[in-house]
């Protein structure tokens, strides 16, 4: 080598070229470069010609990938050689591929939007699933459209988006959530909730997160769903995921401002006016005096003279009027009220709503991100009822190595609520307060002339009536109790989750988590000494502090394989393992009263001693689980699940359980006879069966419980429950059939599934002798069934470049029916003074209303009147009749609580950068017994209580074809009894949520740097469509009304902004 080097510097021709070779080398590097690398350009738009900014734009088959900016353009960079493929992936749209043969000019990408919810990827169990090849039923609940939502709750949340699902929102207490039923109700004494599950950690409460960061919710209805979680997956499963970032991706930052106001939904009851309500006083005493044989003109005399001084105790008119009534039963000509207050207004407010949330997202290769906060402040518009909330979340995942992945997400809460009491007649009831006492009543202080009564900094006076009549909470003003009250629940909890994969072979590898959910509560409660009464009371005013400590912790393992067989044409997936959960619950509690130094609110500072409370408890469960999924040419698909579990709330012998599925699924679609089929895009039917059960029968029910007694300082043991070694779960059986079709370019899509749920060994109390000394024993000893049908349909209406209207009905109706009792009936429904209001039997509902049935007034002399039946001597019913002794009325069954049909209706429309959208939910069918309006239906016998403007229409020898008796000043106990007269239709709809947007153009937006900006009105429960007017239709599924706090509607203005 080294000679044919001399020999060529020896020769001119190398010479020449020396001076060359430099060149030619940068050439050659040159030409390398420019044959391995490629640079693509391009820009992705909607079908609406618009930018998509977020598109994840991937080199196929390489870990290269990258986002398109605020304009929809994207550059990148690969040394693989052409052609290659590129992959397209958005939220929302069909994902693409696209074969790259020349770089030299930029590609143009259009996405199409993906409207096939049957192609989704759902999470369920303890896996996913695509929707199309899944065996179960499931419904879910996007962040699209949680973002067009106004909620502080999950439960809340779906109302009206998820078919056979009730949601049921208890009160509009803010930060108080909604009872959920999932087809049905399973049980009678235990529990009918749904087990949540939050990123994979089953128990934790979904409250205490920010709906902002949630990603998806995925309703498991039937037993392929719900069966991997055994014994707490009875009432249905239902599992929240949180947001993640995304790999090879820039920070991506999401900002939210909302502000607005809170209001009542639905008006109250209409009142008689303060004219009306002298009047109508009047004629009660008249219409006594006459009762006990005084003459016309004694009787109106004497309801004149009485009136004021003698029954309501109070002259709005002024002493100018000192009678205001005349004996003719007419106000005074000219008599005016010197005030006007009303307790109504007095005690609401329009209350204030602001949440603003803040994150940022994103990835490299091998580590995704999601970091946020948020903070909620929500006004009740009941004054004294607010809440509010500080959130933070991190959720990171990373690809250590090949074969290793690993991950934590974190949630801190801090959340505080003021709930004044509700569900109760008592006079500090904030809901019910103004059903107590007439707007006759001043809310300050009143001088004779009608003027403000002040102190000595010149501020109002709370009235707080000492002088009212009993009947018209007299000594009580419950705006001067609440100022100087304390009442306050907080919340602080942690949830915190952990996952590692490890990857052995392809499609072999071990999943572990372990979770922690953390929750403390503390209240503190305290009624002022002088503003609770307006008086100084020697032992008067007391505090009280109670605090609470509750500690889950999940620990699983879970090994996962999945394989295929005969060039694919088999596919099998499996997945086994253990599973430990942990609860831990502590709680004290203590009071004292007799406050006489004024501004220490701690219980320390009573004088006298009050209660003190403490208990604790421990659950245990411990599992084996596992699940096969087969597939066969990817058009049959069988699955299988088996769970075991023991739980500590059973006693040894009766510990464990078995718990399991099986279901199919078969993709009509794939087939051939429907393949060519343009009109159809997809058609899956489903079917799936297992058990599920409930060990939500409260801790420790197998032992036998002891009363503990202080009898003269000594210490007994009284027992008070025998225990029950056999005790056991509670089991569901689940049958499903489910049909799943998308037609015309998914232009229509339905889901529609067929279900039959048999609840059996549920838990009641069998009686016994009562020569035993017990009134009975819990035994497994009730069934019952749930029958029915849900579904879904969507339809995108109209689809073009500028409009698109896209329309969702989803439905639910089951018939709840009792096969087993360890009786003949069982009266139940006992609602506060109205006693029991239903009767469960064999073949009827849980939710049968069993009162007496209103037989109108009595034409002749104005007395209530029921119906009762008639009895031979035989004890035979032959015929029937009418009293007006309430306690001989008959009571008859008169329907049930539950509806024919729920569900919701949504629309959108969306114009260019506008989009409109609302939902609808409805209730068809159905009874509600209206246990507040008996309140304020008296005949006039509580006098200065407010009064039912029906009472205009009561029974007068004029008018003898009415609803309302004959008033009398003599108690009648007409509307304390629960009867037809209270009870009314539950169909109703409202309007949840109304949501106008516009989006800038993105054209101006980028000038900014940024990717969105839309500006949004938003409005929560504006429309209630209802016939009972005063009544809240939305109430416990039980159908029945107890003073609580009416629902709240809210509207505010939303500020969006992503960058």
């Amino acid at each position: 080598m080294a000679n044919i080097l001399l020999f060529f510097r020896s020769k001119p021709l190398f010479s020449s070229l020396k001076k060359y070779n430099y060149a030619f080398f940068a050439m050659f590097l040159c030409s390398f470069t420019s044959y391995g690398q490629h640079s693509i350009r391009g820009t992705v738009v909607d079908e609406a010609n618009q930018a998509v900014a977020g598109a994840t734009i991937a080199i196929k088959s390489t870990s290269t990938s990258t986002v398109t900016d605020a304009n929809g353009q994207f550059s990148i960079t690969t040394d693989q050689p052409l052609p290659l493929t590129i992959t397209i992936n958005f939220l929302g749209y069909k994902p693409q591929e696209i074969a790259i043969n020349d770089t030299s000019e930029p590609v143009i990408i259009t996405l199409a939007e993906d409207v096939n919810q049957l192609d989704e990827t759902v999470v369920v169990g303890y896996t996913t699933a695509k929707r199309s090849s899944y065996t179960g039923s499931v419904a879910v609940v996007n962040a699209t459209e949680l973002d067009k939502l106004q909620i502080t709750s999950i439960g809340k949340a779906l109302q009206g988006t998820v078919p056979g699902l009730q949601s049921i929102a208890q009160a509009g207490q803010p930060g108080s959530d909604a009872e959920l039923f999932v087809r049905g109700v399973g049980s009678v004494n235990a529990s009918t909730s749904p087990l949540y599950v939050v990123d994979g950690i089953p128990g934790a409460n979904p409250n205490q997160l920010n709906p902002k960061d949630i990603q998806s919710i995925s309703v498991l209805k039937d037993a392929t769903a719900s069966a991997l979680y055994g014994s707490r997956g009875a009432n249905g499963v239902i599992v929240v995921t949180t947001k993640s970032g995304d790999l090879n991706s820039k920070p991506s930052v999401n900002f939210s401002a909302n502000y607005g106001y809170t209001g009542r939904a639905v008006a109250d009851y209409d009142y008689l006016s303060a004219q009306e309500y002298y009047e109508l006083q009047w004629e009660a005493i008249r219409n006594t005096q006459l009762d006990q044989g005084k003459s016309t003109a004694e009787a109106a005399q004497y309801a004149t003279d009485y009136l004021v001084d003698g029954s309501l105790k109070v002259n709005i008119f002024g002493p100018q009027y000192p009678d205001p009534v005349g004996t003719d039963g007419r106000l005074a000509a000219g008599a005016t009220p010197l005030w006007n207050d009303d307790w109504g207004k007095a005690i609401s407010r329009p209350g204030r709503r602001q949440q603003y949330d803040l994150s940022i997202s994103g990835g490299s290769v091998n580590t995704k991100y999601y970091f946020s906060g948020g903070y909620l402040n929500e006004e009740g518009w009941i004054k004294t009822s607010n809440f509010e909330r500080y959130n933070l979340r991190t959720n990171v995942q990373s690809k250590v190595n090949s074969w290793f992945d690993i991950g934590a997400n974190v949630s801190l809460s801090s959340g505080f609520q003021r709930s004044p009491s509700q569900s109760d007649s008592n006079q500090g009831n904030f809901a019910n307060f103004q059903r107590l006492i007439s707007n006759i009543y001043p809310v300050y202080e009143r001088n004779p002339d009608g003027s403000f009564v002040l102190d000595e900094n010149g501020n109002r006076k709370w009235d707080y009536g000492i002088w009212r009549p009993t009947t018209a909470a007299s000594g009580v003003n419950i705006l001067g109790s609440a100022e100087h009250a304390i009442s306050g629940t907080r919340t602080d909890a942690v949830l915190l989750g952990t996952n590692l994969n490890i990857t052995f072979m392809k499609g072999l590898f071990l999943r572990t988590t372990a979770s922690i959910d953390y929750r403390a509560g503390s209240s503190h409660s305290y009624s002022h000494p002088y503003y609770s009464t307006g008086v100084m009371t020697e032992g008067a005013g007391s505090a009280s502090r109670r605090a609470d400590r509750t500690l889950n912790y999940t620990v699983n393992s879970f090994l996962n394989y999945a394989f295929n067989l005969n060039g694919g044409k088999h596919s099998i997936s499996l997945l086994a393992g253990p599973e430990i959960y942990v609860n831990q619950t502590s709680e004290l509690s203590g009071s004292r009263s007799g406050f006489q130094v004024l501004g220490k609110t701690e219980p320390s500072a009573g004088t006298v001693s009050g209660v003190f409370n403490g208990t604790s408890a421990d659950y245990r469960l411990g599992s084996w689980l596992s699940q096969l999924n087969y597939d066969y040419l990817g058009r049959y698909h069988f699955s299988a699940s088996f769970r075991r579990d023991g739980s500590s709330r059973f006693s040894k012998q009766a510990r464990w359980g078995n718990f399991w599925s099986v279901g199919a699924a078969w993709n009509v679609k794939q087939e051939n006879f429907l393949k060519d089929v343009s009109s159809i895009d997809n058609l899956n039917l489903r079917f799936s069966y297992g058990a599920q059960g409930n060990d939500n029968v409260g801790n420790y029910a197998y032992g036998g419980f002891y009363s503990i007694y202080n009898s003269l300082d000594m210490l007994g043991l009284l027992p008070s429950d025998l225990p029950t070694p056999n005790l056991k779960w509670e089991t569901n059986l689940n049958l499903n059939f489910g049909a799943d079709i998308s037609l015309f370019n998914n232009r229509l899509i339905a889901q529609i599934d067929v279900f039959d749920r048999q609840s059996k060994d549920l838990l009641f109390t069998k009686p016994l002798a009562p020569s035993t000394g017990y009134d009975g024993i819990d035994a497994n000893i009730g069934s019952l069934s749930n029958r029915g049908i849900d579904g879904q349909i969507t339809g995108a209406l109209i689809r073009n470049n500028d409009f698109r209207w896209n329309a969702t009905l989803n439905f639910g109706h089951y018939t709840n029916k009792i096969t087993k009792l360890p009786q003949d009936e069982i009266l139940t429904g006992s609602i506060g003074q109205y006693g029991n209001t239903k009767k469960m039997i064999e073949g009827g509902s849980i939710y049968d209303f069993y009162i007496k049935e209103w037989a109108g007034v009595n034409p002749e002399n104005g007395k209530a009147t029921w119906y009762k039946d008639i009895v031979d001597e035989a004890g035979n019913v032959t015929g029937r009749t009418t009293t007006e002794n309430q306690t001989e009325a008959t009571p008859y069954f008169q329907g049930s609580s539950l509806p024919d049909l729920y569900g919701g209706l949504s629309n959108s429309f969306s114009y260019k950068g506008f989009e409109l959208s609302f939902l609808l939910s409805y209730n068809i069918g159905g009874k509600i017994f209206d246990g507040d309006q008996p309140m304020i239906m008296h005949l006039g016998s509580a006098p200065g209580r407010n009064w039912s403007k029906e009472a205009l229409s009561r029974w007068t020898p004029e008018n003898t074809d009415t609803d309302f008796p004959r008033l009398s000043y003599v108690s009648d106990p007409w509307n304390t009894i629960p009867s037809t007269r209270f009870l009314f239709n539950a169909t109703y709809a409202r309007l949840r949520n109304i949501n106008l947007s516009y989006a800038l153009p993105r054209n101006l937006v980028s000038k900014w740097s940024l990717t969105d900006v839309r500006l949004r009105l938003v409005g929560e429960n504006l429309l209630t469509f209802y016939g009972h007017k005063g009544l809240d239709p939305e109430q416990t599924v039980s159908g029945s009304t107890y003073y609580r706090y009416p629902a709240q509607k809210a509207y505010s203005l939303v500020l969006n902004v992503s960058f």
